[in-house]
């Protein structure tokens, strides 16, 4: 099995990691509400499920 002739440092390691980060999501605003939300998704507002800028559903109220 392969295994390493020397030992890595901890900071080449890091440096070889310095590439992997993480992004902000994109965030898409409703033409409707102005609310912002992730893109091609349905979200919740006032007790209203709002897609593609129109109302899908509204959440029952129960008594």
């Amino acid at each position: 099995m392969a295994h390493p002739k020397r030992k890595i440092s901890k900071t080449r390691r890091d440096k070889r990691r310095t590439h992997y980060k993480l992004t902000a999501p994109g965030l898409a605003q409703c033409p409707t509400t102005g609310e912002f939300h992730l893109p091609h998704r349905a979200f919740w507002l006032d007790g209203k499920l709002y897609y593609g800028g129109q109302v899908i559903m509204e959440k029952e109220v129960l008594a």
